[in-house]
């Protein structure tokens, strides 16, 4: 029986989900707004049949429903728009979703419903279903995002004008030692945050907060979008290739101010709020902009994923939850690291030159808010909400 804590987080977010899907129209559902991202549909979708591929087929054997949408629901079983293009009308796909989803809790409520199994024990296999479904929401909410970004907006008018600010050296200093990273085996944690690790860094500085929108605007405004020294040669060939200029949902009204598109559609940027929407090669690209500006500033790099947890663990950084930050580090297993609930749910990560994120974005939910918390994507990609945060050598 899965406590009921879990179960009512499990069973709001379920429905969440759902509305999320209920509150578009059928032309957008089904729609892939965005590259590596698929439909609204799709990710509910997804999220149920992951659950039936746990609960029913793993622990009871029943392959009944799964083998009727298993092409639809597997991510590399066809591309992302044709999946989403099969997929049944919304409301077939709800109706499905709730049926299916409540007689999960009922089973997951109910002692004797489902069979003795590892996977259950400490509600772990629960945790890892919710936690899964966490991060498929929030890919829902960057499809609307997506779609959002594609209306039309040329009224807006900025009341508040962005203006630019050279970043400052407002840094907290870490010793050399040996700190402890990752989860203390508990139940909620995913494999990738296991075992607890020791790990020995070097002392280091880094920055209070994510880097502001005042602050990635002086970057763009000394022109460094177009300053090939900054650019790795990978990051050249995207920012050519994507034609980026700035931030993923900046936008010029008619007097060439800057603003931004958000998931209620255009707004102010404030100044003081983290930049989001940016790939790894800008994040990197900045980062070697600020170490030329010399001075306090030099050294500048991105965190490495140990340097965030280490120094979000006591609480010395502010603005955690606000953007997911990239790092400087591939996406990794730690050693000794043994897969949940099997390798396939996480040997996929590790490869792909996917890079480590830390910390959380707004729409996070609050079960993956944790220090030791890994996220991952791959360099190119801006939708998930992603910003900077940078380190910089012992004063």
């Amino acid at each position: 029986m899965t406590s009921p804590q879990l179960l009512a987080q499990l069973s709001g977010l379920q429905q969440r989900m759902r509305d999320l899907l209920q509150g578009v129209s059928v032309a957008q559902a089904n729609q892939c707004f965005a590259p590596r991202l698929a439909s609204l549909g799709w990710y509910l979708g997804r999220s149920v049949y992951r659950e039936l591929y746990w609960l029913r087929v793993v622990l009871t054997g029943d392959t009944e429903l799964t083998e009727r949408v298993r092409l639809l629901f597997t991510p590399a079983a066809m591309d992302p728009e044709a999946q989403s293009a099969r997929l049944p009308p919304p409301d077939h796909l709800l109706a499905w979703a709730a049926e299916i989803q409540d007689e999960h809790l009922r089973r997951l409520a109910t002692p004797g419903e489902l069979p003795a199994s590892d996977l259950l024990r400490d509600d772990r296999l629960q945790w890892f279903l919710l936690q899964e479904e966490v991060r498929d929401y929030e890919r829902m909410l960057m499809v609307l995002h997506a779609g959002r970004m594609q209306e039309r907006d040329a009224g807006y008018r900025v009341e508040g004008v962005l203006t630019a600010r050279v970043p400052a050296a407002d840094l907290v200093a870490v010793e050399q030692g040996h700190y402890r990273i990752g989860s203390r085996h508990q139940p909620w944690a995913y494999d990738n945050e296991l075992p607890p690790q020791a790990v020995e860094l070097s002392g280091f500085c880094i920055a209070r907060r994510p880097v502001s929108n005042a602050e990635f605007l002086a970057f763009m405004e000394a022109g460094s979008y177009r300053e090939d020294r900054f650019w790795s040669e990978e990051g050249r060939r995207w920012r050519d290739d994507s034609g980026a200029a700035a931030p993923l949902h900046w936008r010029r009204d008619r007097a060439e101010c800057w603003y931004g598109i958000g998931l209620q559609g255009p707004a102010d940027l404030q100044p003081e709020a983290p930049v989001a929407g940016l790939s790894r090669h800008e994040a990197q690209a900045f980062a070697t902009w600020v170490a030329d500006l010399a001075g306090n500033l030099s050294g500048a790099v991105l965190q490495h994923e140990y340097q965030w947890e280490v120094a979000a663990r006591p609480g010395l950084l502010e603005g955690i939850g606000r953007v997911w930050e990239w790092c400087a580090n591939p996406f990794h297993p730690y050693p000794e690291f043994r897969p949940f609930p099997d390798s396939s749910t996480s040997q996929a990560d590790f490869g792909g030159n996917r890079l480590s994120l830390r910390g959380a974005g707004l729409h996070t939910q609050r079960c993956l808010r944790r220090a030791s918390f890994r996220n991952r994507a791959a360099p190119g990609d801006r939708q998930g909400f992603t910003g900077i945060r940078l380190v910089f050598p012992p004063a």
